[in-house]
């Protein structure tokens, strides 16, 4: 039986550069062409027991980046602790107008000015700093899209909708998409847990609704905690909530059973709302949030 090829340690345990690794003498050519690694692009090999997330593929493509370039919208928003991207949405990069990078599948290139302040490093990989991509994001997907990004990065990262709006103001009015970045603004909020629960409040705003508060703390009438509501509207106790997929569960079904009861103890009363109610049926769901507010 063939003994299996070794591999050195410091290749097993993220993404590499295949011809530094063979000049350095840690592997050979052969070895590389073995099942016992993945090419997620060219020259770039990972590890087979390495999972190709997207933060794994941000890592491959920065060992690809021109100096100067850096990983930024959405990818940054990930490595920055805000993931709001599909599972298979591909890398951004934005590269300064100077220089040129390869065109790749699974990589989205964006040329645009970068300076050194703009620029961040996590974990060794360049990326955009949370205002910067708050920036890019707000400008440069569609609205919802952006809104959702936005709200993921006032949630996880210390930023601001002013800092983002002053970053704008400071020569950058000119720039592509400036004016859908001022629309994205004034409907960002700190406080959406999940995409859903923004495109959930999105939803009740453009359905002509009030703005509801976000993340709303409730008490019973001896100043106890009962609960915290996606959205809520106070002066009507009433509260919405999103439910995802881990509210399915029974152990979940038991917790939000418990909850629901505590909340209408206290004189509240609950909507609760899926991706199929907010995707599919949003005039239903609007109106059966008009409905409780009235009554």
């Amino acid at each position: 039986m063939a003994r299996p090829a070794h591999i050195p340690n410091c290749l097993r345990h993220g993404p590499f550069r295949g011809s530094e690794a063979v000049g350095r003498d840690l592997i050979t050519k052969r070895q590389l062409d073995s099942g016992a690694w993945q090419r997620p692009f060219h020259d770039v090999y990972v590890h087979e027991r390495i999972a190709l997330t997207h933060r794994v593929r941000c890592q491959a493509v920065a060992l690809l980046l021109p100096p100067g370039a850096a990983i930024s919208g959405g990818s940054a928003a990930l490595l920055s602790g805000a993931d709001v991207l599909g599972p298979d949405a591909p890398v951004e990069v934005t590269v300064p107008p100077h220089l040129r990078m390869r065109r790749r599948p699974g990589i989205a290139v964006r040329y645009s000015e970068l300076c050194a302040s703009d620029v961040l490093s996590v974990a060794g990989v360049r990326i955009t700093t949370p205002v910067r991509t708050g920036f890019d994001l707000a400008r440069r997907n569609k609205v919802d899209d952006a809104v959702v990004g936005v709200d993921a990065l006032l949630m996880r990262c210390d930023v601001t909708v002013d800092q983002i709006s002053a970053y704008a103001n400071d020569g950058r009015t000119a720039w592509r998409g400036i004016s859908r970045l001022w629309k994205v603004l004034s409907l960002a909020r700190r406080g959406a847990e999940s995409p859903m629960e923004t495109r959930l409040r999105l939803l009740l705003i453009r359905a002509g609704l009030p703005a509801p508060l976000l993340q709303h703390p409730v008490c019973d009438d001896s100043g106890a905690f009962v609960a915290r509501l996606d959205l809520a509207y106070p002066d009507a106790r009433l509260g919405i909530e999103y439910d995802g997929e881990l509210h399915w569960n029974p152990k979940a079904v038991r917790k939000d059973l418990l909850r629901q009861n505590a909340l209408r103890a206290s004189s509240w009363s609950l909507l609760r709302f899926t991706a199929d109610d907010v995707l599919r049926h949003p005039r239903r769901l609007a109106a059966q949030v008009r409905s409780a507010l009235r009554s």
